[in-house]
């Protein structure tokens, strides 16, 4: 096992330094002699970080024996497929979760085949509502020029209505004090007349 593990690393380092150099020439056709080449090898690379996975292995014992379990049982590092069941638990776990998610199973069925159920829009209809988003768009300008404009009118109202009353109703307020206050004068002036007379 340990020979066959070995050829078959002395043939990957092998077909990785072929690709390297294929590529290296690639390089060199391309871009002449302007690409800085790698200090090292990508085999003596591989070579380098294997020695410090093996250094790391030696030094963490966890990780050491995580390997090993992995070699020993690859499959509990890889989940079951969906559509099978957890072998660590026993028939009447299986049984009580899948009672207990019934409901759901029930509510998504449901919802499923109400959503199957829904018609589809004619594509006619959508159609016409795209061609109609630019007549949409102008009316949504028009709606605002006219909203402007009607709070520009609300404003010039105001301020015609706030002259008339200032200027008009206030002034003939005015006007009527001022009216009265004579006549009040008048009445007083005849009563003395007429008292002075009275006395003669």
């Amino acid at each position: 096992m340990d020979t066959m593990d070995s050829t078959l690393d002395n043939t990957t380092l092998s077909t990785i330094s072929l690709l390297e150099a294929r590529l290296l020439r690639i390089e060199h056709v391309l871009f002449g002699h302007s690409v800085q080449q790698p200090e090292t090898s990508a085999v003596q690379s591989m070579q380098d970080l294997e020695h410090q996975f093996r250094t790391l292995l030696q030094r963490m014992r966890v990780y050491a024996e995580l390997l090993k379990l992995y070699k020993s049982q690859p499959t509990l590092f890889q989940p079951p497929p969906p559509s099978e069941a957890p072998s660590e638990l026993p028939p009447n776990a299986l049984r009580a979760i899948v009672l207990a998610a019934a409901s759901s199973y029930l509510a998504t069925a449901s919802a499923l085949s109400s959503i199957s159920d829904t018609p589809v829009p004619d594509p006619a209809q959508t159609t016409a509502l795209v061609a109609l988003l630019p007549r949409m768009k102008g009316i949504e300008a028009t709606q605002l020029a006219q909203a402007a404009e009607v709070a520009e009118l609300r404003a010039r109202s105001e301020a015609v209505v706030r002259q008339w009353y200032e200027r008009d109703v206030m002034g003939y307020s005015d006007f009527v004090a001022g009216v009265e206050s004579r006549v009040e004068k008048a009445e007083r002036h005849v009563k003395k007349v007429e008292k002075a007379r009275s006395e003669v």
